[in-house]
């Protein structure tokens, strides 16, 4: 059996409520009419009522008026019944296109960007942007915004794999090219040799890891194994551990802890893999004789940390994108000099699993950069040691 398609289902719908709205009206029309005529007509006679006989004549006039009246009404009735069927046609077939239409050019749209156009939109009214917007273009909106995501997701994909390719071809040159001098005798395999092989190794190891961390972090595989910490301890901590890197380029660190230590619920590794991703960012961009700064401070419900320096700085027109992974301010550094672009984008992802938001500003370059996290402070989470 073939099945009706939704235009019909929609036409019989509204064609058929149409009638059982009329067949409605002409039941209670026949119901109540009886009543509403018998009322009006004792009220006439109760005014014109006089003694003697006259009383059952008025009651024979009332019989054949109603008699007249309903034959009147149901005549009437069936003559307009064809004429108020073909409106009601009209009403459906004009209703059910209205709806249909619109509907119908999304499923195309759909379909298109099931196929892959993901530059298919949906064309909208002239007020389609203001306030009062009808259900159907408000599904119109959506699906364009829905279709705009997937454009966009469909672009970082494919320049997701044009940067991997690249981030992978460089280190395999490089270790395809030594091999084959090795094996050609071109090459001595002395211990330079063998060190520039390891590193370019290392490289991508480190860059597959980098992956793989980025992956299972956006995917939600992992787990906050959240604590009591506190944020003196950590930042000491993190002093003690990368300070030697400062020094070993000549560039001034400093922390600085809230006088009132807070102590504060969150997974310390994740945080501590947040700063040192930052700070590490810090120091590639800085010069001998610049300075790192780390410091913290509570404001009302929330808890500041800022990773501040006075290095190269960045641009405005770089600063939306930071947090995009792969992404490169410098896109002339290489991955030994400039990073894979994948620690910012996995410091964003750990700062908002607890809660918070990251952000960066700089005045410009030459300027330095401010790298701000925001931690909430609530009642439960948050003490004073």
């Amino acid at each position: 059996m073939k099945k009706i398609s939704f235009f019909w289902k929609l036409f019989l719908a509204i064609f058929f409520g149409i009638l059982l709205s009329l067949l409605t009206l002409m039941i209670g029309f026949r119901i109540t009419i009886p009543f509403a005529f018998s009322r009006h007509m004792t009220d006439m006679n109760m005014m014109m009522r006089d003694p003697g006989s006259m009383n059952m004549g008025m009651r024979m006039i009332d019989n054949e008026l109603y008699d007249v009246f309903l034959l009147t009404s149901t005549e009437a009735i069936w003559i307009a019944l064809p004429v108020v069927l073909l409106i009601s046609l009209l009403i459906s077939w004009g209703i059910s296109r209205i709806i249909e239409s619109p509907l119908q050019k999304m499923f195309v749209a759909a379909q298109d960007i099931a196929s892959g156009q993901y530059h298919r939109r949906i064309p909208l009214a002239m007020d389609a942007n203001k306030s009062k917007v009808d259900p159907i273009q408000k599904l119109a909106i959506g699906f364009n915004q829905m279709a705009a995501s997937l454009e966009e997701t469909e672009k970082m994909r494919q320049q997701l794999i044009g940067d991997i390719s690249h981030e992978l071809r460089t280190p395999l040159t490089t270790i395809k090219g030594s091999m084959e001098g090795l094996i050609d005798g071109v090459v001595q395999g002395n211990e330079q040799t063998y060190q520039q092989l390891y590193q370019e190794a290392d490289r991508l190891q480190r860059l597959v890891d980098d992956l793989q961390e980025l992956s299972r972090i956006e995917g939600g595989a992992y787990h906050l194994n959240q604590q009591w910490i506190s944020i003196a301890e950590l930042f000491l901590n993190i002093s003690k551990k990368y300070e030697p890197r400062f020094q070993e380029k000549q560039v001034q660190f400093s922390i600085s802890i809230p006088e009132s230590n807070i102590m504060i619920w969150v997974d310390p590794d994740r945080l501590e893999q947040v700063l040192v991703n930052l700070l590490m960012n810090a120091l590639q961009f800085t010069n001998p004789g610049d300075s790192v700064s780390l410091s913290a401070q509570q404001h009302r419900n929330e808890l500041k940390i800022q990773v501040q320096d006075n290095g190269s700085g960045i641009t405005s027109e770089h600063l939306p994108h930071i947090f995009t992974r792969f992404y490169r301010v410098d896109k002339s550094r290489s991955r030994k000099s400039g990073g894979s672009g994948i620690g910012l984008t996995i410091s964003k992802h750990l700062v908002e699993a607890h809660g918070g938001t990251i952000t960066v500003s700089s005045a410009g370059p030459g300027l330095g950069s401010t790298f701000e996290i925001k931690l909430p402070l609530e009642d439960k989470k948050v003490k004073q040691a």
